[in-house]
């Protein structure tokens, strides 16, 4: 069932892909209360998908909430009635995994301007009748945050053992930290940064440009009509690029023709492997995911830092007191290691216990939704002695 064909049920508290998104659903900021982004503009209603595993402790000192990358949404783990999809993180979410439901209570939420349930331009506008579109207000890693902190005030959360999240979820970690540091015990954040480098910025920016070039996008207004495929697909193809590594590409695909034995190599149109490969994850993605939330998150990527508003960036980092683990990925073209490991020592320079785990694989920047046994590993680690 693709994306645009579900594009007429788009409603604030309905999700266009069900199969992607949690069970539960938490409405605030209606009229006459709005929420003030951090641009300044007042928005709302906001309507929040997420998933909850485990159950609160009586002490309410067991919850961690994690935090999705890019395309991801709420499920992170199995659900029981779950029959297609699998969780982003289900090897380690469970009874007896890295994170234990029946130790922890677990959250994830789909973020501000996702698609998977949570207000985001293709939700109706209610002032209109009709999806936002590029109606949508920017919004900021930061802004996620705050909603996410609403969520967790409406679950009766009041701290957090620790915040996860990998990518895109590991800047929702780190500005956890900074912006409630009396609420997070801890952090792990992995394969990010404390804000988006220029190199992150220009492969988004080329991803945007693919979609916005696309003429079906029609200036983000394209809902009830064809929908941008070839742009969406093309801004895939362009990001998993930099999710991979040249290791990881070599082993897998090395020079292989997609028809290695019938082809002809010298036909313009014959394809390598790795070609086919981009193609078919470029396609997938337009099953599964609006054109207009991936040009708003990747933008909110963009504007990733969290020095913004405080006099510097060292002052925000002195702001936390809680335990920081940054994880690297030794093959990651998009966070390089050497980035992340320097983020810990500026940390460490600022009063903070933060730490430095080097993830060593050869699937670059996507390794920690691969590499589950070496996650586990390193979450199990830091959650035994924190």
């Amino acid at each position: 069932m693709t994306f645009q064909n579900n594009l007429s049920r788009a409603v604030a508290r309905e999700c266009l892909y069900p199969s992607y998104a949690g069970e539960h659903y938490f409405t605030f900021a209606e009229p006459p209360d709005v929420f003030i982004l951090e641009s300044g503009v007042p928005f709302g209603p906001i309507t929040v998908n997420y998933q909850t595993y485990g159950k609160l402790s009586p002490r309410r000192d067991n919850a961690i909430y994690l935090a999705h990358a890019l395309t991801g949404g709420s499920i992170v783990g199995s659900l029981p009635r779950q029959d297609k999809e699998q969780g982003w993180w289900e090897p380690l979410v469970g009874s007896g995994k890295a994170f234990d439901t029946e130790r922890y209570y677990i959250i994830c939420s789909n973020v501000l301007a996702g698609c998977y349930g949570s207000t985001g331009p293709a939700s109706l506008d209610l002032r209109t009748g009709k999806p936002y579109g590029m109606k949508f207000p920017v919004v900021t890693i930061r802004d996620m945050v705050r909603v996410q902190k609403a969520l967790l005030d409406h679950l009766g959360v009041e701290e957090l053992l620790t915040v996860v999240g990998g990518s895109m979820g590991g800047m929702q970690a780190l500005e956890w930290a900074i912006t409630y540091p009396r609420k997070v015990r801890s952090v792990i954040a992995i394969a990010c940064s404390g804000r988006f480098s220029p190199l992150g910025i220009a492969f988004n920016q080329a991803g945007r440009k693919a979609i916005m070039n696309d003429p079906a996008w029609q200036r983000g207004d394209y809902y009830g009509s064809a929908f941008p495929h070839q742009g969406l697909s093309l801004a895939r193809i362009i990001n998993t690029i930099t999710y991979r590594s040249n290791d990881s590409f070599e082993k897998r695909f090395g020079r292989t023709l997609q028809r290695s034995r019938e082809g002809n190599p010298f036909a313009f149109h014959e394809q390598f492997a790795v070609e086919s490969y981009l193609q078919h994850q470029g396609d997938k993605l337009t099953h599964r995911f609006d054109a207009n939330t991936y040009l708003y998150l990747s933008k909110a990527m963009d504007l990733h830092d969290l020095g913004r508003g405080y006099t510097s960036f060292q002052t925000a980092l002195k702001r936390y007191q809680g335990t920081v683990l940054l994880v690297g990925i030794n093959t990651d073209i998009l966070f390089y290691p050497g980035e992340v490991g320097g983020l810990a020592v500026e940390m460490r320079r600022c009063g903070v216990d933060a730490r430095y785990k080097e993830l060593r694989s050869p699937h670059g920047h996507d390794s920690f939704l691969i590499e589950f046994q070496a996650m586990e590993s390193i979450i199990n680690e830091f959650l035994a002695n924190n």
